[in-house]
């Protein structure tokens, strides 16, 4: 059944489709959900509200867009509202950092590589916390979650040229930032 399909039953009241389309979702929402927060009790209570919010506004989505786009854009919403009410960053711990593994990991390396791999990329989500709001979003939608210019440009509502320029901005800072702290 696709997707459209899904949306379709939900609408109509039937959970077993919205279940179908919280679990094609779920990993994508608490790994965003983790990436905001850095917190995993956190991220899974966010990730929790983010779908209760979207089953509830089903009734609105007017499928003009991909649901995916539409859940993305609750998820980013909500996400924001979730780190405005703390007022406040978490440390990233080193468990989080465990927890979010790259798609393109490859399983068979060695242990050395991948711990080396795992420091590396706790440096890098520590510093991207240090970055402003718009570009930690752009880096973590394009190069943790992977998605694509144009769904990206759809989701924040910008044009393509600026998610390219937004990224390019966000990862000469980011470089900036680590480098600093390797040269200091």
């Amino acid at each position: 059944m696709d997707e459209k399909e899904l949306v379709a039953l939900a609408r109509q009241g039937r959970h077993e489709a919205y279940e179908e389309l919280v679990r094609k979702y779920q990993t994508k929402v608490y790994s965003m959900a983790l990436n905001f927060t850095r917190n995993r009790e956190e991220a899974c209570d966010a990730a929790q509200e983010v779908f209760l919010k979207a089953y509830l506004a089903l009734p609105k989505f007017n499928m003009r867009s991909e649901f995916s786009t539409w859940l993305y854009r609750i998820s980013i919403n909500h996400l924001k509202d979730v780190l405005r009410k703390k007022g406040r960053r978490k440390e990233v711990s080193i468990n989080d950092v465990a927890e979010i593994r790259s798609s393109t990991e490859d399983p068979s390396s060695s242990a050395e590589i991948a711990r080396e791999r795992e420091t590396q990329r706790g440096l890098v989500l520590r510093y991207l916390e240090t970055l402003p709001e718009k570009y930690r979003l752009i880096l973590t939608l394009r190069d943790i979650q992977g998605m694509e210019y144009a769904r990206i440009a759809e989701v924040l509502r910008v044009s393509p040229g600026t998610v390219d320029s937004r990224l390019h901005r966000a990862r000469r800072l980011l470089r900036e930032r680590i480098g600093t702290r390797l040269s200091g």
